[in-house]
């Protein structure tokens, strides 16, 4: 029982070490941006990331006001920008992508699997191949410079599709055909009886939608053409330029820009360890 326990022991210790260094080695990246966000920007292009640059020493916190000195202000418009495009393509994907994934885990038609095995293989498509058609249709309904050309072509996600469905085989077949026995109808069933059953998946997905809504920058980039309708990842390239390139200005807008991510999955994974926990069907 000893020899068990000291074997535990010791095996707890290495996953410990293990689990600590990976921490440090992902916190460092950022570490380094807060560091770097207040310091003259050209300094860690200079000296890169070293144990020197790691400590924090010659800090200016008048950085901050750097914000306010982009063009009037319009750091803060592309954050708002940013901020309207996650919350509505986040939303609607959560919604269209899991009413799809309901249709396909819990009908039987002609052509089902057929339909989830092209959703499989969307997932396989690099959206670059995409670009082309999607941008002549986005001409076609007279969507450039506008924030639905940016939401409508990425809104239904095939991953976001395949995931909910497989959360929602594994809901208990019994508790749909209760509700139906019940007289609802199949609009009631998926959000009265499905709906409350799935916050695991609908937090996992959240956090994932929202990553990649508010860091996607080669579609908005090419949609957008108004500098007042610029996403932050579109806003803060364009401080680099071949004549001058403010760093300072990058590296605290970069800096800003990540605290959206880090709220979110603050929030998002509460919910979702809590969902983890309950089940469908209790006893």
């Amino acid at each position: 029982m000893m020899n068990n326990n000291l074997h535990l022991s010791r095996s707890s210790i290495v996953k410990h070490v293990v689990l600590v260094i990976l921490c440090i080695v992902y916190i460092i990246p950022l570490y380094s941006l807060l560091l770097a966000a207040f310091r003259p920007g050209r300094d860690l292009l200079r000296y890169g990331i070293t144990l020197k640059t790691l400590i924090p020493t010659g800090m200016n916190f008048n950085t901050i006001k750097g914000l306010y000195t982009i063009r009037d202000g319009i750091y803060f418009t592309w954050f708002e920008n940013s901020l309207l495009l996650l919350v509505l393509q986040t939303s609607l994907a959560l919604f269209l992508s899991s009413f799809v994934a309901y249709g396909l885990s819990l009908y039987k038609f002609k052509g089902r699997k057929v339909v989830t095995t092209l959703v499989i293989f969307l997932m396989l498509v690099p959206i670059q191949i995409l670009i082309l058609p999607l941008y002549k249709l986005m001409i076609t309904v007279k969507l450039i410079d506008t924030f639905w050309g940016v939401i409508l072509p990425l809104v239904v996600s095939p991953f976001a599709i395949f995931f909910f469905k497989q959360f929602i085989d594994g809901i208990p077949r019994d508790l749909v055909d209760a509700g139906r026995v019940d007289g609802l109808n199949e609009y009631a069933i998926f959000f009265k009886i499905v709906v409350p059953i799935m916050p695991p998946a609908f937090s996992a997905m959240a956090i994932f939608m929202s990553m990649q809504s508010w860091n996607n920058f080669l579609w908005p980039l090419i949609v957008l053409r108004d500098g007042q309708k610029f996403t932050l990842p579109i806003g803060l390239n364009t401080l680099l330029t071949p004549y001058n390139s403010a760093y300072d200005l990058l590296l605290i807008g970069a800096l800003a820009s990540t605290l959206p991510i880090i709220i979110i999955f603050i929030f998002f994974q509460r919910y979702f360890i809590a969902g983890l926990t309950s089940g469908g069907v209790k006893g």
